[in-house]
This record gives C-alpha cells, structure tokens and sequence, in this order.
C-alpha cells in the first residue's frame, strides 16, 4: 500500500512539473532569440552565420543561492572546513543511543511549540527531511554534491544531490541520502533513506507561481533496550563490545548491507509528504530596455495562494523474535499469553491540509514587506487502537519587513485553530532584528508563546469498566490524568558580531502544564509552573596567523519543580592550525573536546519510541576528545576524524573501554574512525 502511494505522488509530481515546463514554452517564441545559462533574453540569433564568437570570460563560473520554504532570506552555499558538524546530520549539541541512525535527544531544552495535531514520536526527527529544511535555488549552471562518509564497523552515509535551472524561470533539486550503521552492541543496526523532489516554476509574465515538494522518509532501527544490569563494559571478553548482554535482542544477528535491511526487534517509521504551493498575483508591470534586449518586470501588490499538504505517517514496533522473558524481565511489560511468536504496535495517520492565503505588497519594489492572512481546513485520519477522525479549521495572521536598508527585519506571525478537536490551540511569535551600521552585526529580540494540546500518545484515552485508562495509541501507553493544554512561553535574543567572531544567545522558557513520560509506559502532566534559562555562547580566537581556537557553549539553570533534567554546562572547544596554503588548498587540522556537566539524562523506553524522566541515576562522563584532519582543494572537501579518544584504559593494556553513557544503560561509541568525502560539480 505505502509502495503504491508513493508510485501515485510521484505520478502526480511529474504530471505537474510537465504541464509547468509546457506552460513556459508556450508563452514565447524561442526560435528566434539567444539566452544566457540562466534562460534571460540576450538578444537576437544570428542567422547569417558571420559574427566571430569569443570565449566566455564566466562560461566555467557559477551564481548560485537559496532559501528556505516559506521565507524569502536568500543564502550562499557554505564551502567552510573548520567544523565537520556543518555537514553531518547530527548536531554536536545532541546525544543518540550509541549508534548513527539511532534515537536522539538535544542536550538543549526544546519543547515542542507547535499547535494543533501531534502523534507524539520524536526521537528520530533530527535523521528527517522536512518541508521546512527544504532549500529552493536559483543557479546559472547545474550544481551537484556528493557525499560519502565511512566510519569503523561498517557505518556509512551516502548523500546525492543536484539542482539546475532549466531557465530563469524553473528549477529542480533532486536530494537523496542513505545512513546504515550495524552498532558496536548487539541487534542496534540502523537503515535511513531519505529522498526529496523540490521544484519551483513562474510564468514568464511573472504572475503565476508553483513550488512543489515531495519527501519521503523510512526509518529502521533495531532496539536493544541498552544493556542488561548486570553487564559491565569495561571487562568484557576480549574488549569485544558485541559480547554484552542486550534486554532485548541478544540472539540476533547484525546484518551488513546499506540496501534492502530488514530489522527483526526494533522501530520502522514510514514518512510520506507532498506540499503543491501556488498563486498568482496582480501588480504593475515595467521593463528595462538596453541595446539588445527588453527586461521585463512585475511587481506584485496583491498575491492570492493555494497551499495544499498532504502526508501519510506510519510508526511501527515489531519483535518478530519474541522472547517474553526479556519484556517481563527487564522492559516491565507483560506479554499476553496468546502471543506467541511475534509483537507489534503500530499507529497510522494521514493528514490533508487545505490552505488559502491574501498577501498584500505596501510598497512594490520591496517583497520582503508583506502583510498575509490565511485561514485552513485539516482533515485528520488515524487509524491506532481504533479509528480516528478530527477535523479542525484555524485562522492565521503574519507580517513581515525586512526594509530596502537592511537595517530593520520585522516579523510577527499567528495561528488559532477556532474549530475541532484542537479548538483553543494557538501560537503567537513576534522579532525584531537590528542590524548594526558599518556591518558591525546585529541585534535580535523575540517572543514566542504557544497553547496545544498534548501528544495523541499522551493525552487521547478511554476508559475501563474498573476506571483504569488506556490510550487510544496501540503502542504501550496509560494515561493516570486527564491533561489539560500545555502553555509555553519564549523569550530570546541573539546578538552576533561578525568582524569579532562572537554570538551570544538568551532562551528563557515559563513552562505550564508540560505533558512529558514519568515510567516508560506513564504519561503525566508537570503539576507546577517552572522556568529553563539557556545562556549560549560562540567565539572564535585568533591565537596566530595559523592557529585558531574556538569556543562554544550552553549554560542551562532550572527553577521550580520541574520534570526536567539538563546538564548544567554543555561546551565545545577546538584548537586548530588552518588556513590557505599553496593556490587551492584550504586546512584545518587540530582537536576537539565536547563536555557536559552530569545529570540525571532521561531514560529510553524502545517500545513506543519515548524519551523517558528519571531522578535516580546521574550520569557522569569524561570529555570527548577526537583530532581531525578537514580539507579544500576547489570543489573537493575531505574529513578525516578520530573520535573518542577519550576511551583510553590505561589500566587495561592501553584498551579503549572506558565508554561514556548517553542515558543509562545505553553505552556510546570507543575509539572510531570517520572519513568523509563531499565534492561539488559545476556541470
């Protein structure tokens, strides 16, 4: 069923992008003119086969920039070296359990400010495509990058990409991305793949406008539950991780392949989204005429806009080996006796948003000044331990003012669902941004305040005869409260200087009602008010003409009686020898030290995929410490880490045991090795 979903979506795309293409070619006679790499009218074909031509002096050069789904802020592609983090998927602010393409958390305190609709699975997100994390481009030439990353035991990480516009008027960006890593323990082998189609088409009269996005992402995660009590890592037989006990899964085998895995214990998330944009505008036309050709304008004043989404999300756990001792003995849960060979819980949702959207310009030559209203209809379907239906229309509202001086950028947005089942569910967000004169920087202040109801895995339950709840989930979840809405509000700042290489951020958190997991089968709602402060810090020294040394960190404080645990500190440091040698090749080269302070980290219930609150066991680590070798030579970029160095046993025949833990029971990496490859073509 999901293969002949995905087979229809690709159809429709495909459909769509060829009626766009027809539709530019149909508005002009292109017979008769020449046009420059990016489709613009240069002038007039010579027929008479006697003009002399001279080589272009850009003809290997490229202009290429983007911007992300619903903003209008163009960026550059980055071509920096001094931090392997800016390439790799996982932020070096967040920990998973012991293997790449495992579940991951933020060391950082981040609720979910979102309204409306939540199944409740995040612990796979940051592996994710999104709309959101889309990049639309506009380049002159074809612009491909690929990637290669191999790391010890087998971990790999491919990912392709390539945009080009077909004219100034089109363009198609192709990602794909595959993560498979077999883990140093036993049955923790993970599979992603992730794949997005993006285009973007305006008429040659500039009115009409279609951005289209297809993503599609799978998750296969085996779970080993961490550890068994009794397993100590730092004595093992023959220093072989593989040879400690797992809760779950001891007996498996770890499979190898990058393509077509299968997992026999653990978490399979299906994630299917389709997004169609478009609008047309009315406003003033004007051109610009030169020796040999007209350029025309537009100018958009009044923009009406059709958004339509639609995704299909699958969330599955499955033991196809089933030992009930193992739930029974270590995960608290009881098999039922009439279960026999196998285990599964899975919920299913598919969502279809429809969206209109009037967009007024005050001023014609300045797009980024704009005034929307919008208003939508969801549809939800879900289909869990019974058949699900909500529906639900919301109202929203949003400025937006980036002024031609650049000195002033203003945004403020709102959203209010007024029917449905998530009637009462708002957001509210408002900043300013303060550029400062002579590029000195910028200053930005904000504010963010949000009302939802809890995750459907939390909050939606009926109830048994004898007055016990049990959630309308099909995964492992019993409610012991009604939940009231969780109520969030943010207040931030940031303020970056460029020319001194420093950031300094603020996030300070009032948190009412927090829905959160006190057992890993318990949900439970915060009974006080409580408070998060996040102070964050970046800074670049230039200790010699070659020598740099960076700092990075976050200090967090909580007040209040708060089901919240963080580490005090979390830091990065690197100190590097870098910079430009030869003609073409660019260095850096040094060590790496991250540090949290301990704390008691969450708990990780693999049966329904949640990050779990407990005060009993505080973890303490010692720092991480990697050395790395990164490199440029034109479009070629090279990664070489050794990470965890850390782990050295000197006690132990100079063995790498001394593993750190991510959460308990859950064990990070030894001593491993990453090389890594990403090199750009210009086509």
């Amino acid at each position: 069923m999901y293969q002949n979903k995905v087979k229809r979506l690709l159809l429709l795309v495909l459909l769509i992008t060829l009626s766009a293409i027809a539709h530019g070619q149909v508005t002009q006679d292109t017979s008769r003119y020449r046009y420059d790499s990016q489709g613009r009218i240069t002038g007039k074909k010579d027929t008479t086969n006697q003009t002399l031509q001279h080589r272009d002096q850009y003809e290997d050069s490229i202009t290429l920039s983007f911007h992300y789904w619903d903003s209008t802020r163009n960026n550059k592609i980055d071509s920096s070296i001094d931090d392997f983090y800016t390439r790799f998927p996982v932020s070096w602010k967040y920990y998973d359990m012991g293997n790449f393409g495992s579940a991951a958390k933020s060391y950082i305190f981040q609720p979910l400010m979102r309204p409306g609709f939540d199944a409740g699975f995040h612990a796979y997100d940051v592996y994710m495509y999104t709309p959101e994390n889309t990049r639309f481009f506009q380049t002159t030439r074809p612009y491909s990058e690929t990637a290669y990353l191999l790391g010890s035991r087998s971990e790999q990480m491919i990912n392709l990409f390539h945009t080009q516009n077909r004219k100034s008027n089109f363009n198609i960006g192709l990602d794909f991305r595959v993560i498979n890593s077999p883990g140093t323990y036993r049955n923790q082998s993970t599979n992603i793949s992730n794949t997005r189609v993006n285009t973007f088409f305006q008429t040659s009269n500039k009115r009409y406008t279609n951005n289209i996005i297809f993503i599609a992402n799978k998750i296969l995660s085996s779970e080993n539950g961490g550890l068994q009590p009794n397993q100590n890592v730092d004595s093992l037989f023959m220093n072989n991780p593989t040879s400690a006990l797992t809760k779950l899964g001891s007996a498996l085998l770890t499979t190898r392949s990058i393509f077509g895995v299968t997992i026999g214990i653990g978490t399979q998330y299906n994630d299917l989204t389709f997004v169609l944009r478009h609008s047309y505008d009315f406003g003033q036309k004007d051109s610009i005429v030169t020796d040999s050709s007209t350029i025309k304008l537009f100018y958009p004043r009044l923009r009406f806009q059709h958004t339509l989404q639609y995704s299909n999300k699958r969330y599955e756990y499955h033991d196809n080996a089933l030992e009930p001792s193992d739930y029974s003995n270590f995960m608290q849960y009881t098999v039922f006796p009439f279960t026999t060979d196998s285990l599964k819980f899975n919920d299913s949702w598919q969502t279809l948003i429809n969206d209109l959207a009037i967009i007024s310009y005050p001023q014609k030559n300045n797009l980024n000044q704009f005034l929307k209203l919008n208003a939508g209809y969801e549809n939800i379907k879900g289909q869990t331990y019974l058949s699900t239906q909500y529906n639900n229309i919301y109202t929203g509202a949003e400025y937006r003012n980036r002024t031609r001086n650049q000195l002033y950028d203003i945004e403020a947005a709102g959203k209010l669902y007024v029917t449905g089942h998530y009637a009462g569910d708002y957001s509210a967000y408002i900043s300013f941004i303060r550029s400062l004169r002579k590029n000195v920087g910028s200053i930005q202040v904000g504010f963010q305040n949000v009302n939802r109801t809890p995750s459907f895995i939390m909050s939606e339950y009926n109830t048994y005869a004898s007055g016990n709840r049990y959630s309308l989930s099909s995964f492992p979840s019993y409610p012991s409260e009604s939940f009231k809405k969780e109520n969030i509000t943010r207040i931030f700042a940031v303020v970056n200087v460029p020319p001194a290489a420093l950031q300094l951020t603020g996030d300070y958190y009032l948190v009412t009602n927090l829905a959160y997991f006190s057992g890993l089968y318990t949900p439970a709602q915060a009974s006080s008010v409580f408070n998060v402060l996040n102070i964050g810090a970046y800074k670049k020294i230039k200790v010699a003409k070659h020598l740099s040394w960076y700092l990075q960190g976050n200090v967090q404080q909580i007040a209040g009686n708060a089901p919240v645990n963080v580490p005090l500190v979390l830091g990065r440091t690197r100190f590097a020898f870098e910079g430009n040698f030869f003609k073409n090749l660019f260095l850096s080269t040094g060590f790496e030290v991250r540090y949290n302070t301990p704390y008691k980290a969450d708990d990780y219930s693999p049966l329904n995929g949640q990050f779990v609150y407990q005060d009993t066991l505080t973890i303490t680590n010692r720092p991480d410490v990697d050395i790395y070798l990164n490199m440029r030579i034109k479009g070629f970029k090279g990664f070489v880490r050794l990470e965890n160095l850390n782990t050295v046993d000197f006690a132990n025949g100079f063995a790498f045991t001394k593993y750190n833990y991510s959460a308990p029971g859950y064990p990070e990496r030894g001593l491993w090795l990453r090389i890594g490859i990403w090199w750009s073509f210009v086509n």
